[in-house]
């Protein structure tokens, strides 16, 4: 009986925000990019996207955050269902998964389709499944998640994102998305305009991490430390960009709490058409900056990651090969 009412709690959440969003994909004002195509004639705007979803990649993660992917080897862990979607309506010029986000290079997916790789990842023992780069495509994991949950998906759902989320999207998501895990790329609007061509960055992604933190304000973990609900913003720091890291972080302690998930990362490289000043890795120096900021700020869970990388060493992903994070 748990589980159905579990289940049917999900469908009707689904229902009421497929019923308000579906409108707006003739139209699009999906994202903040309001680009105003008819998707449903897969007209494409800036997310190179129209009716259905284009996956590059469906596997079983151990990269992720420990309380998502688990901890320890891979052969220890069941890791985390990860679902790489490709195109996208921010579009950094450094994105380290450029061909995704820019070359769009991926297989479109039936809604039947999308809905069998979320099962079939949940067979493989994932711990969750992670939508990765998913604000272009909610609909369509929407729909998918619909014929998913009638056949028995009941593992929590990871909405993994770049944080230029509309707030009208993110508040259509409430019971449905488990774990809420974007990115605060920038506080700054220079640099979000000159990397992401996203001047208003900070302003939507702020007003979409405050919804997702009145949703899910707590990090929740079972027993074996696998997050089960919760908010986790990752950071990237970047090359020259330290103090524009510490007022994300201050902003985040401020006005969210310092109590909720914070991943804090090292694995800048550049990528793509990363201009000048990002041609370089970060220092040692940078990160320490930035990290000794989180803790004097409280954050109570805290992930880090080593400090930075050799170029030889750099946690780039290929999705051109099989296993697009087998590294060095």
């Amino acid at each position: 009986m748990e589980k159905e009412f579990f289940i049917e709690r999900k469908l009707e959440a689904i229902d009421r925000a497929l019923a308000y969003l579906s409108p707006l994909e003739s139209n699009c004002t999906l994202c903040p990019r309001n680009c105003r195509v008819d998707r449903t004639k897969n007209q494409s705007g800036i997310c190179q996207t129209g009716h259905l979803a284009r996956v590059s990649v469906g596997l079983l993660h151990y990269g992720e955050e420990p309380v998502l992917s688990g901890r320890g080897t891979p052969a220890g862990n069941r890791g985390s269902g990860t679902i790489f979607f490709t195109g996208c309506n921010l579009k950094c010029l450094f994105c380290q998964n450029y061909q995704l986000s820019w070359l769009n290079e991926g297989q479109l997916m039936t809604d039947e389709q999308l809905a069998r790789t979320m099962l079939y990842l949940q067979s493989q023992g994932a711990l969750n499944i992670n939508f990765v780069s998913p604000t272009h495509v909610i609909l369509p994991i929407l729909r998918a998640l619909k014929i998913a949950y009638r056949e028995g998906l009941e593992i929590p759902l990871v909405y993994n994102s770049n944080g230029y989320d509309s707030l009208e999207v993110v508040e259509q998501l409430r019971g449905i998305i488990d774990i809420y895990l974007p990115d605060l790329k920038y506080v700054s609007s220079e640099l979000s305009k000159r990397y992401s061509a996203a001047p208003d960055y900070f302003e939507q992604t702020r007003l979409a991490l405050q919804e997702m933190y009145c949703q899910q304000p707590e990090l929740v973990l079972d027993a074996r430390e696998i997050a089960k609900k919760g908010l986790i913003i990752r950071h990237l720091v970047l090359p020259g960009a330290a103090e524009d890291s510490i007022k994300v972080l201050e902003w985040i302690a401020e006005n969210l709490s310092p109590s909720v998930g914070l991943s804090l990362m090292s694995q800048y490289h550049p990528c793509y058409r990363a201009p000048l000043e990002l041609q370089r890795e970060i220092t040692r120096e940078e990160y320490r900056l930035v990290m000794n900021r989180a803790l004097e700020l409280g954050f109570e869970n805290l992930f880090l990651q080593p400090e930075p990388f050799q170029a030889e060493e750099h946690l780039v992903p290929d999705f051109r090969r099989k296993d697009p994070f087998r590294w060095k």
